[in-house]
C-alpha cells in the first residue's frame, strides 16, 4: 500500500525554526501534487502550503507565507516543509497530503500519520 511517513516534528521555541520532511513508498511520487495540513485542537484542519508535481509552483496560507517554504526532491520522494520564525500559534499536528487527479479515474489522495509540532517557550 502506499505510505507517506512525516518526520522532523517536536518542540521549537517563537522565533526558530525546524524542518518537516514526508517521504512515501511505492507510489509514483513525481505524478502526484503535495501538500502540507496542519490541525490544532479544536479547530478544523487547514491547507499550510502546496507545491506542484514538478515542483514549479507554490501555494501558503497567509498565515505562513513568508515565513514558510515547500520544497520537494521527486528521485527521493520526499517533500519539505521549512518553517521559519515560528509562533505558538503555529503549533498543530502536521499531515502530509498526496493528490493526483487523472482525468480517466476517481483522484488518488493519500494521508500520512502526522508529525507534532509545538511552539512554547
Amino acid at each position: 500500500q502506499v505510505q507517506l511517513v512525516e518526520s522532523g516534528g517536536g518542540l521549537v521555541q517563537p522565533g526558530g525554526s525546524l524542518r518537516l520532511s514526508c517521504t512515501g513508498s511505492r507510489i509514483t511520487f513525481s505524478n502526484y501534487a503535495m501538500s502540507w495540513y496542519r490541525q490544532a485542537p479544536g479547530k478544523e484542519r487547514e491547507l499550510v502550503a502546496h507545491i506542484t508535481s514538478a515542483g514549479t509552483n507554490t501555494t501558503y496560507a497567509d498565515s505562513v507565507e513568508g515565513r514558510f517554504t515547500v520544497s520537494r526532491d521527486n528521485p527521493k520522494k520526499t517533500v519539505y516543509l521549512q518553517m521559519s520564525s515560528v509562533r505558538p500559534e503555529d503549533t498543530a499536528v502536521y499531515y502530509c497530503n498526496a493528490l493526483w487527479k487523472p482525468a480517466w479515474h476517481k483522484p488518488y489522495d493519500y494521508w500520512g500519520q502526522g508529525t507534532q509540532v509545538t511552539v512554547s517557550s
